[in-house]
């Protein structure tokens, strides 16, 4: 049926389509000032019925061979492509020292951490915490258990089993092998240890490597459930907004093989090591490219829906409104590409990164949009709407194109015309409003311990080992320094009340260190047995100091500043890392960029703005009220965050991601409602083109930012704070967008400022601006009475 379809559209080009303006009927004629012969309703006039050219009139065969061709290479590429959805893991990391700069002090200390010992192990720390003080037969059990753990694969010698003062607990240091599946591992020692725990004990495993397997367990649903989630959103809205079975599937598979091309490219590209993929980079791609290809898609659907009416064949129907999106879509794509590639600029590799392998997503989405999607929509004719085939009806469209004189967006437009002062100063203030909340957002770090969500083996082991121990155990500060700095460096530690106790890596020792006091390193055995010599690798050493406070803590971390601090003074050099070492580095790397990029992002958007519009009032105009929806979305959620959701915090890149996300995708929509409204603008005028644009646009430009909105909130289902809060930000944000600033604000301040929003460009000295007075509740949306 589909192939019958369009065969009948192929042969009756040759006839049809040579005399068309002789066949057509013509819309009959009306008095002037009725509203047939409103300039309203003569959009029709864009849609000629004579004789095309070019690809147009490409013969049968390549009408055909051509869309044949597109989905064989588009299928290859998703068949490819396809089964890399299960190997991301293989080129990505969620290790935080591989993002930080080379520069920074945790870095450096990471790159000769190897040197000082010959082993490459993560620590897991196991927690044993009785129901009262311990018996003697529960300590030997434990220890029984632990001395047993070195039989799992992958874990080295666990340390004896240390009693806590108070003789309520056991903490034992468990090292898994780096080159392991850490997660694996750490389970199988946890699973060890519960079936094994003596009556009256619970155990839990934390440290790194506990931390490490619950972030990994977190993101393990990364490929299927947040995939999955987001193409059934999507799938829904897709039923919802065209009532058709045929054209969600379409689109879904221009959206779905789009991400398996971009990630066949990414993944390559990481493992020749020019990329540096993490979980949550992997996360953002997926629903970029779903929620982005899903978006141009719908933008070119609605052109095909239009053309179809005016246009008898679906070959040239499917042509002119691949010429009529082309220039939007890349337009809008571009613009998220420049955003997005202003990362690139980042400290943070995880942010630098994350840049061009979203780029390389929406580069995929808009080709999938503009080659894919049309082939089917070609070799499916007017059969890919069904039940709901669009009809060829030049008279209809003559009579009320695109339903302009009635329905929702028509009596906004109205609205808008009627009162566009009152609309924007309104809406302008209760965004301000919303905006004020910023100041209660908390973007200055959250514990490695919160990252997850919900229940936490190793962060109800971070507070158990907190009740009963030093909180940084397990994780100390390590700090590199020259040989003869070994006393200085250990003063300093000593000294500082975030530290309980200083020791110094020796080969000589059998724990592997030897304890640092004030007199020097402290020998072992007994009485005239020598002290350890520590271990010199390049003329350094390394000095671990234990934190009193948990190692995530932000005691922890004013206790590392106050180290740098004081050791640039008593020990010039010096490099301070380590778990927390790290986190803080993280954070000072992090806000770097949000205050560098953001800047930027707008700096470039408003230049591409300009060039696009070929004006500076309209692009400044977008810029402003863009920035004001992210600050109302940023304001809004740091309400919900900490009064709602009682999230701990939020990290600095939070703010950055959302800005870039935001800011981004708002213009995007804000290119795809102006472009149009320049267009009408040049026939019609200022006015009555905003409103023209505005009615005709509003159905996609909606239906688009519901499904941008819908994607984004599906990666709520990881259950990682960063990702929850992102989707978030961006769903409201998107929505708020689509709904208030591009419908209400955006429209209606332009309207307002009139045709002065185009200057300097010659559409701007436009004499003829005037809207159209509305005579009763048929008539067209700001229109006047009488002819231009």
């Amino acid at each position: 049926m589909n192939n019958a379809s369009s065969a009948e559209s192929a042969e009756t080009t040759d006839s049809a389509d040579s005399d068309q303006s002789a066949s057509t009927p013509s819309a009959p004629s009306a008095p002037p000032g009725s509203r047939a012969s409103s300039p309203w309703v003569q959009q029709v006039s864009k849609y000629p019925q004579s004789s095309a050219s070019g690809m147009s009139r490409a013969p049968r065969w390549l009408r055909v061979l051509l869309p044949a061709v597109l989905i064989l290479v588009w299928v290859s590429a998703a068949g490819i492509g396809g089964p890399y959805f299960g190997r991301v893991s293989e080129v990505s990391s969620n290790d935080q020292t591989a993002f930080l700069p080379e520069s920074a002090d945790a870095t450096q200390v990471q790159h000769v951490l190897g040197e000082f010992t010959d082993s490459d192990e993560v620590p897991a720390i196991a927690v044993f915490v009785g129901d009262s003080e311990l018996s003697q037969d529960q300590l030997e059990q434990i220890s029984q258990q632990v001395g047993g753990l070195a039989e799992i694969e992958g874990v080295g010698t666990p340390s004896p089993a240390l009693p806590s003062e108070d003789e309520m607990a056991v903490q034992a240091f468990v090292p898994i092998d780096s080159g392991t599946d850490i997660a694996d591992v750490a389970n199988a020692v946890s699973d060890t240890l519960r079936a094994e725990a003596p009556e009256g004990v619970t155990v839990h495993l934390t440290g790194p490597a506990g931390l490490s397997a619950d972030l990994i367990g977190a993101f393990a649903g990364i490929d299927g459930l947040l995939l999955g989630v987001a193409l059934l959103v999507v799938l829904v809205i897709l039923l919802f907004v065209y009532r058709s079975v045929l054209l969600p599937v379409a689109v879904l598979s221009t959206s779905l093989f789009a991400l398996c091309a971009a990630l066949l490219t990414i993944w390559w590209l990481a493992k020749w090591g020019a990329l540096l993929l993490s979980g949550q980079t992997q996360g953002i791609l997926f629903i970029l490219v779903i929620g982005a290809a899903t978006d141009y898609s719908l933008l070119l659907v609605a052109r095909y829906r239009e053309e179809l009416r005016v246009t008898q064949d679906a070959w040239q129907a499917c042509w002119k409104a691949l010429k009529g999106s082309v220039e939007p879509i890349v337009a809008s794509g571009g613009t998220v590409i420049a955003g997005l590639l202003t990362l690139t600029l980042s400290d943070l590799k995880s942010n630098s990164t994350l840049g061009p392998v979203t780029a390389i997503g929406i580069v995929f989405a808009m080709v999938s949009a503009l080659t894919l999607l049309p082939a089917i929509l070609v070799l499916f004719g007017r059969t890919a709407f069904w039940p709901k085939r669009p009809l060829y009806e030049p008279e209809a469209v003559a009579a009320d194109h695109s339903g302009a004189s009635s329905g929702l967006w028509a009596r906004i437009s109205r609205l808008l015309g009627e009162r566009p002062r009152m609309v924007w100063v309104v809406t302008a203030v209760v965004l301000l409003v919303g905006a004020l909340g910023v100041t209660q957002l908390k973007a200055d770090g959250v514990p490695s311990s919160d990252l997850v969500l919900g229940a936490s083996q190793a962060r109800e082991g971070q507070v158990a080992l907190g009740e009963h121990f030093p909180g940084g155990s397990g994780s100390p500060v390590r700090v590199v320094a020259g040989e003869e700095q070994l006393q200085a460096v250990s003063d300093v530690l000593l000294a500082s009340p975030g530290i309980d106790g200083v020791s110094v890596t020796s080969a000589d020792s059998p724990s592997g260190s030897a304890p640092v006091t004030e007199d020097g390193i402290t020998a072992y055995g007994p009485p005239g047995t020598p002290a350890p010599a520590p271990t010199v690798v390049d003329g350094r050493v390394l000095i671990q100091g234990t934190l009193v406070d948990a190692a995530d803590s932000q005691a922890a971390g004013d206790t590392v500043r106050d180290l740098r601090a004081e050791l640039s003074q008593e020990a010039p050099g010096a490099l301070v890392g380590g778990v927390t070492a790290t986190a803080v580095d993280t954070n000072r790397a992090a806000i770097h960029d949000r205050n560098l990029i953001i800047p930027i992002i707008l700096v470039v958007i408003l230049l591409i703005l300009i060039a696009l519009l070929r004006s500076v009032v309209a692009p400044v105009l977008l810029i402003a009220t863009t920035v004001i929806s992210f600050g109302t979305a940023m304001g809004v959620s740091a309400v919900v965050f900490n009064h709602l959701l009682h999230f701990p915090g939020a990290d600095p890149a939070v703010p950055l991601y959302g800005f870039v996300f935001l800011v981004a995708l708002g213009i995007d929509y804000n290119i795809f409602l102006m472009t149009r409204v320049r267009e009408e603008a040049i026939e019609h005028g200022t006015r009555e083109g905003i409103l023209r644009g505005l009615t005709i646009t509003a159905g996609v430009i909606t239906s688009a930012g519901m499904v941008l909105a819908a994607t984004f909130a599906s990666l709520a289902v990881i259950p990682i704070l960063f990702l929850a809060q992102l989707a978030f930000i961006v769903a409201f944000g998107v929505l708020l967008d689509t709904f208030v600033v591009r419908s209400l604000l955006v429209p209606a301040l332009s309207y307002d400022i009139g045709r002065a929003i185009w200057w300097p460009s010659r559409l701007a000295r436009k004499a003829d601006d005037a809207p159209l007075p509305v005579k009763d509740d048929q008539d067209a949306p700001g229109g006047t009475d009488g002819a231009k």
